[in-house]
């Protein structure tokens, strides 16, 4: 019998493509899957999908930024399956503007869903986690440990991600409560698309991006197997493992790689100093 056989997972972004291939490799081992997510429409879609697979699924909407209403759904996740064995921190929102041409709002709102909504689930769920001897999973990003030109907000909110949950980890380990950080590199879902422009406007254009580009199902195997090692850190690909190494041994030379391959993406326009 698999080691996540009756254990309940609760995957914020649920409905999202990442979200969803952590439900089906989670529940095909007999997992309880709770799912939370903003879109009505794709959860229901993404319970029937998960049904028909014959997966125990069950969920809520919420936004992810809206500490009272997380409060309350992993409550009502604890009494509906009576216990919470693993937090998956998914729910995510992109950025892509030079900063110059970004509004702070929009700053906000990038922190406000990608780390203050992993903070109030967390902050929600740790007391059932620690009863279980859980785990927590955040869904980081390149972004998370090394910058990305013309994502501020994005790498800000995935730095802040790891300085937590870093921390996090250390202040947990009496507890027996395993974090587990992942980075993937570039992931084919519709995330990019539905990121914010320095306006607030949805992205209309096409993202750069380099190295192999991940499916959402290879990511959920790859998580799926740092949990049942208890990982602190899992870097996908090698484009990945590559970027963690030389943005700490060599910061100068992969800034200007990295500045080279994506500055193609932005019109950029002079600093207007007065």
């Amino acid at each position: 019998m698999s080691r996540s056989h009756g254990k309940v997972v609760l995957i914020t972004g649920g409905a999202g493509g990442i979200g969803a291939a952590i439900a089906r490799r989670f529940g095909t081992q007999g997992a309880l899957i709770a799912l939370v997510d903003l879109d009505e429409q794709q959860l229901r879609n993404q319970v029937q999908s998960l049904t028909e697979l014959g997966i125990s699924v069950k969920a809520w909407t919420v936004d992810v930024t809206n500490h009272t209403a997380t409060t309350e759904v992993v409550q009502q996740v604890s009494e509906h399956f009576g216990s919470l064995d693993l937090l998956v921190l998914s729910a995510g929102l992109t950025q892509v503007s030079l900063f110059e041409h970004t509004q702070a709002d929009v700053i906000r709102r990038v922190m406000e869903v990608n780390f203050f909504g992993a903070v109030n689930f967390v902050q929600a769920s740790l007391p059932g986690l620690i009863a279980s001897r859980g785990q927590i999973v955040v869904l980081s990003s390149i972004a998370g440990f090394a910058p990305l030109i013309g994502r501020t907000g994005y790498c800000a909110s995935k730095h802040a991600l790891h300085g937590f949950f870093d921390t996090l980890r250390a202040e947990l380990t009496n507890q027996s409560v395993g974090v587990t950080i992942v980075c993937p590199s570039f992931v084919a879902t519709e995330f990019a698309t539905k990121g914010l422009q320095g306006d607030g406007s949805q992205i209309n254009f096409d993202r750069s991006t380099t190295g192999r580009m991940l499916q959402p199902d290879q990511v959920a195997d790859a998580i799926y197997r740092a949990c049942q090692r208890r990982r602190p850190l899992v870097v996908l690909t090698g484009l990945g493992k590559v970027a963690y190494w030389i943005s700490r041994v060599a910061p100068s030379w992969y800034q200007y790689m990295m500045s080279k391959r994506f500055s193609q993406e932005f019109d950029r326009q002079p600093i207007r100093t007065s």
